[in-house]
C-alpha cells in the first residue's frame, strides 16, 4: 500500500493511459456497484485493463469489472472507470483516488461520480436515482482525508474550499434531463462511510440525525480531490436498498447489485441528457 503518490507517478500512470488512446477525453465518468453497463453504450470503445496502469488499484470486489473505457458517448468523448477501488479493500486513499488525478492530468474537466447506496431518507425506494447536492465525511473527518499528506501544488491548494463540491449547472442539466425524461429524480446529502460491514440500525438512525439521505462506501474521497483540483463534478447515488433502520430486515451485496438491474436504464438516460446538454 502506498500513503502518498508524487505528481511524477501521477503523471506516469496518466502517460499509460494516454499511450492507449488517440483523442481528448472531455467527461470523467466513475462506475459503481452493479452500474458498470453503461460502458456498454460507448461507441469507438477503447479498453485500458487497470493491471496495465502503473500504480493503479485493482477492483476485488463482485460487480466492478476493473477497466477504463474510452470512447464517444452520447457524441462526448469520455473515459469512464468501469469499476473502482475502495478503502475497505486495504487501498490507501491516495490510491483510491488515483484514477480522478490521472483524469485531471489528461485534461478532463469534468466529473461524474456514480454509486449505488442505501437509502436513509424514508421516502426513498430502492431502484430510486438520488442527485448528490451535498456530502457527508465521515471518514475523511476521522482522518483518514483523502488530502492527508503533502500537498501536490500543481493539482491544488493546501486548503481548498468544499462548499459547492457537487457543481450547481451540472446539477440543473441533471434535474432537467430526469423531468424530460419522467424520471422521479430524488436529491439529497450522500455520507461515506469506510465499509465493508453495512450499517447498523445505530449507525443509520444517527447519519439520519446528522442530516444525511443516503450512505455508501466510495464516491466521496473522489469528490474531494476531483474539487481540490478545480474538476467540475456531479454525483448520482443508485437506491439499492432500504435503510435498515430497526434491525427487521438484512442487507446484502447481491441485493445491491439486482438493484442495478433497475437503476442503470435510469442513469443512462439522466446522464445521456447531462453530456447532449454540455
Amino acid at each position: 500500500m502506498r500513503e502518498y503518490l508524487t505528481l511524477a507517478e501521477i503523471d506516469q500512470a496518466a502517460q499509460a493511459v494516454r499511450n492507449r488512446i488517440d483523442f481528448q477525453p472531455r467527461v470523467g465518468l466513475v462506475l459503481g456497484s452493479g452500474l458498470g453497463g453503461l460502458a456498454e453504450k460507448i461507441s469507438n470503445a477503447v479498453a485500458v485493463p487497470y493491471e496495465s496502469i502503473p500504480y493503479w488499484p485493482q477492483s476485488t470486489v463482485p460487480g466492478h469489472v476493473g477497466r477504463l473505457v474510452a470512447g464517444s458517448l452520447f457524441g462526448v468523448p469520455v473515459l469512464v472507470q468501469q469499476g473502482r477501488a475502495h478503502f475497505y479493500e486495504g487501498y490507501s486513499m491516495a490510491e483510491v483516488t488515483l484514477p480522478v488525478r490521472v483524469m485531471k492530468r489528461l485534461g478532463i474537466d469534468i466529473l461524474i461520480l456514480t454509486n449505488a447506496a442505501g437509502a436513509i431518507h424514508p421516502a426513498f425506494e430502492p431502484g430510486d436515482v438520488m442527485l448528490i447536492t451535498d456530502h457527508i465525511s465521515l471518514v475523511g473527518m476521522t482522518g483518514f482525508n483523502p488530502l492527508r499528506g503533502p500537498n501536490l501544488d500543481e493539482l491544488g491548494p493546501r486548503f481548498p474550499d468544499m462548499s459547492q463540491v457537487y457543481d450547481r449547472a451540472l446539477a440543473e442539466l441533471a434535474r432537467r434531463g430526469a423531468a424530460e425524461e419522467h424520471i422521479v429524480l430524488r436529491e439529497g446529502v450522500y455520507c461515506g462511510l469506510s465499509g465493508p460491514s453495512f450499517e447498523t440500525p445505530a449507525d443509520l438512525r444517527f447519519l439520519r440525525t446528522i442530516g444525511a439521505d443516503a450512505v455508501g462506501m466510495s464516491t466521496v474521497p473522489e469528490a474531494i480531490v476531483a474539487r481540490h483540483a478545480n474538476m467540475r463534478v456531479l454525483g448520482l447515488s443508485g437506491i439499492s436498498n432500504k435503510a435498515n433502520l430497526d434491525g427487521n430486515t438484512l442487507t446484502t451485496h447481491e441485493e445491491v447489485l439486482a438493484a442495478g438491474k433497475v437503476i442503470v436504464p435510469k442513469l443512462e438516460r439522466i446522464i445521456e441528457r447531462v453530456l447532449r446538454g454540455l
